[in-house]
């Protein structure tokens, strides 16, 4: 088994205190997401301030559709994550080394095609977004670019998810860190200085993802040669593929549905006009940025699940999936106070009343259910970890597009826009309940170690 090592970042979480080991995995997480997040928001704040509304609405509405098609290749993330966890939680790194090989093999003879569809897919999905005409160049020429270049997206990912189950997440800190510099330079080059307006925050964004990617893969192989990445080599282990898959493929599909749905609330919104789009692309991004925290606490503590239940260490499971939920309630109460700053945060993108009006309405309307999300979102990401990815996918689809977005039209149609978004309250209610429950049944437990089956 190897050990923690301060040098290389690889931790061994199966020994020592599980919240230190939580907490110190979350960290680098929880900066990284967070110059993710930066990088965003300065696109965001760039065309709203210097391209206009229209602009800032095309960016927003930009986030789901890559999300959607990235989706697939983030579930190999996450299942080469809990697959690699599991392997050196027991020990076992020539499986990890296998697993390594075969998730870049994936990834390679897959990323074009995808890519492609991606591109062709643009123009029917801004029909089916109802993308006001004043908006809607900008939006196709943002997603055209920004599809064409997934292939950086996914190759950053996948390096992520690979380091994360060696519980390594300060390694994806520097990637980052690369990516956001990056973004934020070209964005004041391409867009203040050259004037591109939206092609150069789409320019700006594939560039930067790419060189991260690349720049991940030189250092992956020269720091760790353990586990060095050799996307030609071929290597394609279909036992070990189909159990990545297992776990990853319900994962990459409930994101994908996701996104679907927030393309379905998507075009509900853009129903209202363009100044009703960027106030959402502003309010949603608002969100994102506390719910940054919860995530990474989340991320932690499916890497930390992974190789605890390959030890065979239950308890220590259990134990830290307590201190993640209970740190997730407590960071989603002190959230609460983005609702009296809400005028003076969404006025920071826009000086236009009716965005700072509409962008404050939706904090006040999420913010009061922010704690039961991450409550869902930690046991969904916790139960995961130990294999089971089949509930987590049931749970959020029904939770977050059969009952959220239904939701979203009903109160939007009988009390109009500014309620709307009580109904994504009513989808995250849903959500927890269902979490909890069958996180109290033990039934995630029966999974068992993926590591005793190779």
């Amino acid at each position: 088994m190897a050990k923690n090592s301060s040098n290389s970042g690889i931790r061994n979480m199966t020994e020592g205190n599980p919240a230190g080991h939580i907490f110190y995995f979350a960290l680098p997480l929880l900066a990284g997401s967070f110059l993710q997040q930066l990088y965003n928001m300065v696109d965001s704040w760039v065309v709203g301030q210097y391209v206009g509304d229209a602009a800032l609405a095309a960016v927003g509405m930009g986030f789901p559709v890559i999300f959607m098609f990235s989706s697939l290749f983030m579930g190999l993330s996450n299942g080469g994550t809990v697959v690699i966890a599991q392997f050196y939680g027991a020990g076992k790194m020539d499986r990890v080394r296998d697993a390594v090989d075969t998730i870049y093999t994936s990834f390679v003879f897959s990323a074009i095609p995808v890519t492609l569809l991606a591109v062709a897919a643009v123009k029917p999905i801004l029909s089916l977004l109802r993308v006001e005409s004043g908006a809607y160049y900008e939006a196709w020429l943002y997603l055209i670019v920004v599809c064409a270049g997934l292939v950086g997206t996914i190759g950053y990912n996948l390096n992520a998810g690979i380091l994360g189950g060696l519980g390594n997440s300060r390694t994806t800190l520097l990637f980052l860190a690369i990516a956001a510099g990056m973004n934020i330079a070209l964005d004041l080059i391409l867009v203040l200085a050259c004037g591109m307006g939206v092609l150069g925050v789409a320019l700006g964004t594939i560039i930067s993802q790419a060189f991260s990617w690349l720049f991940g893969l030189f250092y992956i192989n020269r720091k760790y040669p353990e586990i060095a990445i050799r996307p030609f080599c071929r290597r394609f282990d279909r036992h070990l593929f189909r159990q990545i898959m297992g776990i990853g493929l319900p994962a990459g599909i409930q994101m994908s549905l996701v996104a679907i749905g927030a393309m379905a609330v998507m075009s509900k919104i853009n129903s209202y006009g363009k100044e009703f789009t960027a106030a959402y692309n502003v309010g949603s991004k608002l969100d994102q940025l506390a719910f940054l925290p919860v995530q990474s606490l989340s991320n932690a503590v499916t890497a930390f699940v992974g190789q605890n239940i390959g030890a065979r260490r239950l308890d220590r499971a259990r134990q830290g999936i307590r201190i993640t939920v209970v740190s997730a309630v407590v960071w989603s109460a002190v959230m609460l106070v983005l609702i009296p700053l809400g005028p003076t945060l969404v006025g920071m993108f826009s000086s236009t009343p009716a965005v700072i009006e509409a962008g404050t309405v939706y904090l006040k309307c999420i913010m009061p259910f922010y704690f039961l999300f991450s409550v869902m979102f930690c046991l969904n990401n916790a139960m995961r970890g130990a294999g089971d990815s089949l509930f987590p996918m049931i749970d959020v689809v029904l939770s977050l597009i059969l009952v959220r977005v239904p939701a979203v039209y009903w109160f939007a149609d009988h009390y109009g826009p500014d309620y709307m978004y009580y109904g994504v309250g009513v989808g995250w209610t849903l959500g927890f309940t269902l979490s909890v429950l069958y996180y109290l049944s033990g039934r995630w437990k029966r999974k068992g170690s993926l590591a005793e089956e190779n």
